[in-house]
């Protein structure tokens, strides 16, 4: 299996005992692409985090499949893919029920044929979906009664845009994740993978204000 996602764990012995710490990341661990590579990465010691990434690396180095499932990571060859569609199916039932729908996505690439058909049906029941696709897309947005729901832009700067930024529902009631992944074949069926959520408001405010820069690119 080739091993995408970018994640570390820290033991370090402080006064109340030994403490987990965990980094997570969009981005990759290599001094060189370090210099040029837009990234975001979440240095933490909650334990919904820190256990599960645990479990990843015991996985890693073992083999042995995980006992328990993982319920706030999402991992590449376990649950990544079924997780993402689900929450574009949340947004779905939403926007069937007369109740404000919003997905936005910001990855390098856009490629699986299976995500894509979810999201131009999510379009079609009324979820409203912006798209920051820095490379590959293979999703047309803005075609009448087929994406009318989406928008799409490319940003190409001074810097390489690499971060995965997945935001499913609108203002307060949005879910915030990271990701290692883009949404291709080969990141959503081949690979180890994380989708990380962002549970701490301040941080969740952070991106939230960058997407919009973002969005309003011009």
């Amino acid at each position: 299996l080739k091993v995408h996602c970018k994640i570390a764990l820290v033991r370090r012995l402080e006064s109340r005992g030994p403490v987990i710490y965990n980094y997570l990341s969009t981005g990759n661990f290599h001094e060189d692409t370090a210099k040029v590579y837009s990234d975001l990465g979440l240095f933490t010691a909650d334990k919904r985090l820190t256990t599960e990434t645990t479990r990843v690396f015991a996985f890693l180095e073992t083999k042995q499949l995980p006992t328990k499932p993982f319920v706030n990571l999402a991992v590449g060859k376990f649950n990544l893919k079924q997780r993402l569609k689900d929450l574009i199916n949340d947004e779905i039932t939403k926007a069937k029920k007369g109740k404000e729908a919003a997905i936005i996505l910001k990855m390098n690439s856009l490629q699986d044929e299976e995500m894509i058909s979810l999201l131009y049906e999510a379009g079609r029941e009324g979820v409203e979906i912006k798209l920051i696709i820095r490379g590959i897309c293979c999703i047309v947005p803005g075609v009448p009664d087929v994406s009318d729901n989406i928008t799409g832009i490319s940003i190409v700067d001074r810097y390489l845009e690499h971060a995965r930024i997945f935001i499913f529902g609108a203002k307060e009631e949005a879910k915030i994740y990271l990701s290692s992944a883009d949404w291709m074949g080969r990141n959503l069926h081949h690979r180890i993978e994380t989708m990380f959520p962002i549970y701490d408001e301040s941080i969740k405010a952070q991106i939230l204000t960058l997407l919009d820069i973002q969005l309003h690119d011009n």
